[in-house]
């Protein structure tokens, strides 16, 4: 049976997570990205026309 009183496992050499790494910088990341491919659209737009 398992004790009652014994601690939880921690696994303290676990790696980071990226997903959890990148997530506090999405506000920054979406806008600066969106605006990037807004410009990259519209200079392809006015480039083939």
């Amino acid at each position: 049976m398992s004790d009652p009183h014994a601690q939880p496992h921690h696994q303290a050499d676990a790696p980071e997570d990226v997903v959890e790494g990148i997530v506090p910088l999405m506000p920054i990341v979406l806008p600066v990205a969106g605006g990037v491919l807004i410009f990259l659209l519209a200079f392809i737009a006015v480039f083939m026309a």
